[in-house]
């Protein structure tokens, strides 16, 4: 394989820019680092627009502008611009509670092309509960602004054991919003969701349940498309990280750190390079923290000899250090990893009655 197909095989085509990690909300399964309060916004309008022209010539075409709140940082609309004039599709990843008509309507004109809004339920009083503040009814009266600008609306709620059974309401809800798309997520264990896993995790039957009811809705006419993404915890093989860690989807932190996922850098002893201390070709193809578990020289037992490797790269490397201590460990979420009882422990955990889970921005969770 020469140079330019092995560059290939790793092409970035979508670069997710973390512009901060600051939040009005307190979900209780944010993927935000524990430590979100010390990651600084370093990186200007100026230097996002550089890095997403860098972008474009290592190929990248969609950048998903999220946080955090995205809409937090004083230069979005000069960040938007950029990636709009770099030739990105230009995605906004919001909660939806800070931004208002006129200011989204400005983002629309300097290139914005879609808004995913998060929402935490389909009730006011258990999604406000979830999100730790009151924001469901500002979150609604965003969603029509963005309908009537004629943006194209997904919206996106995390599943867990305490919103399962209302999975049907979130689908009514989304089919009244207007949304074309409705990512349901089961919450994956990372950050604030590993830390209330015991408070999220639900149960096999909790699940099946909220499937079928998925399957029913997608047999109906004028309804929202419909992504149901089941927990890695609840199946036999993993899922490939990012579509594989370091292939197709490039993470930049509001420090300018250049990930392969949102959680790589919180894995100890891995060296991720910063932009613009270096360039973005160089924090992609020379970092060592990028290179680490680049292709399959890596891997252990059994991942090494299993046919399954070349479609799921191992699994999750954050998930694998998370719970054995180990990033090149086998992903405990394999049914065939030394670790799965890790898993299986969890899930009967399930069975059992919710602990109080922590909320986003809790100092006392950083102590237990």
């Amino acid at each position: 394989m020469g140079a330019a197909d092995a560059k290939e095989g790793h092409r970035p085509y979508n670069l997710v820019a973390e512009l901060t990690y600051r939040c009005p909300l307190r979900c209780i399964y944010c993927s935000n680092p524990l430590n979100h309060r010390e990651v600084p916004d370093a990186l200007d309008g100026g230097a996002w627009t550089r890095a997403f022209r860098e972008a474009a010539s290592l190929g990248v075409v969609h950048v998903g502008l999220t946080g955090g709140e995205p809409t937090l940082h004083p230069d979005l609309p000069d960040i938007v611009s950029g990636a709009a004039e770099a030739g990105h599709y230009v995605h906004l990843v919001t909660a939806g509670t800070t931004l208002d008509g006129p200011r989204l309507a400005a983002l629309h004109e300097r290139g914005l092309r879609s808004v995913q809004l998060s929402i935490q339920d389909a009730s006011e009083a258990e999604a406000d509960e979830v999100a730790g503040t009151r924001s469901h009814t500002k979150k609604l009266a965003f969603a029509r602004q963005v309908t009537d600008l004629g943006l194209p609306l997904t919206l996106n709620a995390v599943l867990h054991r305490g919103n399962l059974a209302r999975v049907p309401e979130i689908i009514a809800l989304a089919r009244r919003l207007g949304a074309r798309h409705l990512e349901l997520a089961n919450a994956q264990y990372h950050g604030w969701a590993l830390r209330n896993r015991a408070s999220l995790l639900p149960s096999a039957a909790q699940l099946e349940e909220a499937a079928s009811a998925v399957e029913h809705a997608r047999g109906e006419a004028d309804g929202p498309e419909i992504l149901f993404v089941l927990p890695d915890y609840f199946s036999d093989r993993p899922k490939p990280c990012m579509g594989g860690w370091g292939r197709r989807i490039l993470v930049m932190t509001p420090e300018g750190r250049v990930l392969p996922c949102h959680d790589a850098g919180e894995i100890a002893g891995l060296e991720f390079w910063r932009y613009p201390e270096r360039s973005l070709e160089a924090c992609w193809e020379s970092s060592p923290g990028i290179l680490a578990f680049r292709g399959e020289d890596w891997m252990q037992a059994p991942c090494r000899t299993c046919p399954e490797r070349e479609r799921d790269f191992g699994g999750c490397r954050c998930q694998a250090f998370r719970l054995t201590g180990d990033a090149a460990a086998a992903d405990p979420a394999c049914s065939l990893a030394p670790g799965h009882a890790i898993v299986r422990d969890a899930r009967r955990e399930a069975t059992v009655e919710a602990p109080v889970p922590v909320y986003r921005g809790d100092a006392r969770s950083l102590n237990r």
